[in-house]
C-alpha cells in the first residue's frame, strides 16, 4: 500500500512598511484560490499580531501548492478592512502577495496574487500600502 504525504513547509512572511503609531493589529491571511481577498472566513490560516514596528515577522506552515497572501493593518480591530468616506475604497493599510494592490478596477484577484509553495519557502516580503 502506497502513501501519499502533502509536505509542509514552514515559511516566514515579513511585512515591511508598517505605520505602527496607527495602533490596532497586523492580520496576515492565506488563501487558497477560494475567497481572496474579501472573504476572511474563508482564509485557510491567519495570524494577528499587534502593530508595534515598521517591519514584522509572521510564520507559518503551508501545505498548500500554492496560496495568495493578504495582510491587513485592522487599526479599528473589528477584523475588516474599514472604508473611507466613499464606502468604497481603504481606509486602512492593505498588502499582497506579488506586490498587488487594490486599484481603481478594484481588489486584486487571485490569479496575480497566487505564489507557489517553494517561493513562499524562501521567505516572502509584502509591503503595506496605505490610502
Amino acid at each position: 500500500m502506497m502513501s501519499t504525504t502533502i509536505s509542509t513547509l514552514a515559511s516566514e512572511i515579513k511585512v515591511t512598511g508598517i505605520e505602527h503609531k496607527r495602533g490596532g493589529n497586523i492580520i496576515v491571511f492565506i488563501f487558497s484560490n477560494e475567497g481572496f481577498p474579501k472573504q476572511h472566513e474563508l482564509a485557510i490560516q491567519q495570524q494577528t499580531q499587534r502593530a508595534q514596528g515598521d517591519t514584522m515577522t509572521f510564520h507559518f506552515d503551508v501545505n498548500e501548492q500554492e496560496v495568495a497572501i493578504k495582510v491587513l493593518h485592522d487599526e479599528d480591530e473589528n477584523g475588516k478592512v474599514t472604508k473611507n468616506w466613499t464606502g468604497i475604497y481603504p481606509a486602512e493599510g492593505l498588502g499582497f502577495s506579488n506586490k498587488q494592490k487594490v486599484s481603481l478596477t478594484g481588489a486584486p484577484i487571485y490569479k496575480r496574487s497566487k505564489i507557489k509553495l517553494a517561493d513562499l519557502q524562501a521567505g516572502l516580503t509584502i509591503e503595506m500600502n496605505y490610502p
